[in-house]
């Protein structure tokens, strides 16, 4: 199995693939599932996998992604420590 996946020169981590059990991994696009991939790297992503998240994504877009949907999709500790680190008040 290949380290990574590819969404036209864009890839997934593989180490992010535990996170999508319900998703063919080999499937996912990094813009047309930005929201999906966002949400679980946010969640459960480790250091290296929370920088490529930050390289593949401009900060503005996962800061919009946190403000649309973070409340229903992470649990509290989570939003407290991505809405300090992106600079979001409430």
């Amino acid at each position: 199995m290949s380290a990574l996946f590819s969404d036209t020169h864009h890839f997934i981590p593989a180490t992010l693939a535990p996170f999508f059990q319900e998703y063919d991994f080999a499937r996912l696009k990094t813009q047309s599932d930005s929201a999906t991939i966002i949400e679980r790297t946010l969640q459960f992503g480790n250091r290296a996998e929370l920088r490529w998240l930050f390289t593949e994504y401009a900060r503005a877009q996962i800061a919009d992604w946190f403000r649309r949907y973070a409340k229903e999709r992470l649990p509290d500790p989570h939003i407290t420590f991505w809405r300090i680190v992106l600079e979001i008040k409430e």
